[in-house]
Parts: C-alpha cells; sequence; structure tokens
C-alpha cells in the first residue's frame, strides 16, 4: 500500500454522503474525484461548486475533479468509495468492470442497504460483482450535512482483514470525524441498513402526534429486531450495541435531516408514499429495505414486527393506525 499522503481516491456517488465524503477527503490534502451517474449535473456540480440537491449551503473544495465518467473517475485509484443506492450498486459495479479501473484498489462500501429479490448486503453484491477484492464498509451515526460542516461525528469502519481497517481508519479520521474499527462485516451492514426501516416508523409516530414514550418504545424495540436478525446471519450481537447499531439508530429516529424520518412522519400525516416519492430528491433507503428486510426475516423465520407493519404501511396500503392497533395488542409476552 502507499504512504497515506499519495493516495488517489475515487468517491462514487454524488449524493449528499459521496459528496460529504469528497469533501471531507479533499480536506486531507488527497487526490479526490467525485463520479455522478448524470453528465449535465457533473458539470453543474463542477461549475458551481455547490450540490443544490443533495447537499446545499457547503462549498466543494476546487481541487475534487468531478465526472460523469467512470473510467476517469477511477483511474489511478488506491481506493474506490462507493455511495450510491443501494438498488443501483449493482448497476454502477457492472458498468465499472468494463472499465480499465484498478481492480487492486481497496474499495470501501459506503452504502446502507439490502438489495431487494436477492436479500444481498452491499459487500456480498461487491464479492459477487467484482470478485475477490480488498473490501471494507463504512457506516454509522453519519448525517451528512452534519459531517460536512465539521461537527463532530464518529463511524465504523469494518473489514476482515485488519491492515486494511486500520489503513482507512488512518485515511478518514479527522479532528471532526473519529473513526473506529470491527471484524463484524455483516453486524455493522445490517445495523446500518436496518435502522432505516426503524426511523420511518419513528417518523409515522412524529406524524401522528405521538410523543417521547412512543419513540422510546420503538427504538428499543426496533433494536432488538436488528440484533435479532443479525443473530441469525452470524452479526455479533455488541455490534447493535455500539455505533452502527444503536449510535445510527438514534440518529436517524430523531434528525430533522433524516429522510427515512421525514417519509414516516408525512405518512404519519396522511401523505402516499407515491405523493412524498415525488417531492423528493434524495432515496430514502428505508423503503426498499423495508421490501428487503420483511422477506429476509420471512426467510429466516425472525420475528420482527415493526418491520412487518412498516413493509405493510409502505406495500400493502395499510392504514398507519391499523398498524399501531396491531403493535399494541399483539400476545403479551416477555421482553
Amino acid at each position: 500500500m502507499k504512504k497515506i499522503k499519495e493516495i488517489n481516491i475515487a468517491v462514487l456517488g454524488d449524493g449528499g454522503w459521496g459528496t460529504t465524503l469528497a469533501i471531507l477527503l479533499a480536506g486531507k490534502g488527497f487526490n479526490v474525484s467525485l463520479w455522478s451517474a448524470f453528465s449535465d449535473y457533473a458539470a453543474f456540480l463542477d461549475k458551481k461548486r455547490i450540490n443544490t440537491k443533495f447537499l446545499k449551503g457547503i462549498k466543494i473544495p476546487a481541487r475534487i475533479t468531478i465526472t460523469s465518467d467512470l473510467g476517469l473517475a477511477t483511474r489511478g485509484a488506491d481506493c474506490v468509495v462507493l455511495a450510491v443506492p443501494s438498488q443501483y450498486l449493482r448497476g454502477v459495479l457492472k458498468k465499472l468492470k468494463n472499465t480499465k479501473y484498478p481492480s487492486a484498489a481497496i474499495h470501501l462500501s459506503a452504502t446502507k442497504g439490502i438489495e431487494i429479490g436477492t436479500l444481498k448486503r452491499m459487500s456480498e453484491i461487491i464479492r459477487e460483482e467484482l470478485g475477490a477484492v480488498k473490501l471494507a464498509v463504512l457506516s454509522g451515526p453519519t448525517i451528512a450535512h452534519e459531517v460536512a460542516a465539521g461537527i463532530p461525528s464518529t463511524a465504523v469502519i469494518a473489514s476482515r482483514s485488519a491492515s486494511i481497517r486500520k489503513y482507512l481508519q488512518d485515511i478518514f479520521t479527522t479532528d471532526r470525524f473519529r473513526i473506529y474499527t470491527s471484524d463484524d462485516v455483516t453486524g455493522v451492514e445490517l445495523g446500518g441498513s436496518l435502522k432505516n426501516v426503524i426511523a420511518i416508523a419513528c417518523g409515522i409516530a412524529d406524524g401522528l402526534g405521538f410523543g417521547s414514550n412512543t419513540k422510546a418504545a420503538l427504538l428499543s424495540r426496533g433494536l432488538a429486531e436488528m440484533a435479532r436478525l443479525g443473530a441469525c446471519q452470524n452479526a455479533k450481537s455488541k455490534t447493535f450495541s455500539g455505533i452502527s447499531g444503536l449510535g445510527d439508530l438514534v440518529t436517524t429516529c430523531v434528525s430533522s435531516y433524516s429522510r427515512n424520518r421525514f417519509v414516516g412522519e408525512q405518512i404519519g400525516r396522511g401523505k402516499t408514499y407515491k405523493y412524498i416519492q415525488n417531492h423528493m430528491q434524495m432515496v430514502a433507503e428505508g423503503v426498499p429495505t423495508a421490501k428487503s428486510a420483511y422477506a429476509l426475516a420471512k426467510k429466516n423465520k425472525v420475528d420482527m414486527p415493526i418491520t412487518r407493519e412498516i413493509y405493510r404501511v409502505l406495500y400493502k396500503n395499510k392504514s398507519p393506525i391499523k398498524a399501531v392497533k396491531d403493535l399494541m395488542t399483539r400476545r403479551a409476552k416477555k421482553e
């Protein structure tokens, strides 16, 4: 591996999180390229240097190369950061394989989600499409706008390779962005994905006018659901009480910047998801993840009642009030 200050980094995905990571890395003096899937928006970003769609008010440094050319973005990259929406990741990887991209690079997934249909996590998709590449995942309570604004934040980088996670820890750590490491790739990915479903539930509770008691119940019981599914996937239980589990769950369920909480709040106020989607530019990962998590729970015979009700509200047009009643009147049980 190259010395820290000599590496080139490609960030694939011009959303709020991808843009934030590109800014953070450029601020440390690395050579950074930011890839957008859309040529017209790449040209706009290159000229205006502000991501008005996904990261308003944050300046993109001139030293960051912005392009819609996937081959150009990844040329000579020592690290490829994947920050595209979960349901589009496989398609981007297929395109990436058709370029002369550096397959020896470290691949870091910064995407939170579970693919619909295959029920695969992002690291599994990367392995399936690119083979035995050097691989790690990044997750945690990281509202993009707060990280970009320099608000003290933490995250976890997980990899099965101790050298890779330590190397990436050194690259991403700043005095305002503290990185921890883990070897539990499965647990870190599941925590980052499933918490978005619980955030939709918390948003619905907000939209219905419920209080702190309801949110506390959803957070605690939602965390129990996440850990149960993690256990059947051989994830470590302690991961779900850490930064990428409880930490990320709390942030996403309470932040005014949370897209998933916002979607739930609008549903609680009577709007349909179709209407909300038509008026949102950003992706709420909890929506497709609710479908995948529901299917994964059924497949593994894991009880996830909150996830089940959110799936029914989103995909079966179930009334949020009826979902609440069904959750509250289930058979009595031990905690």
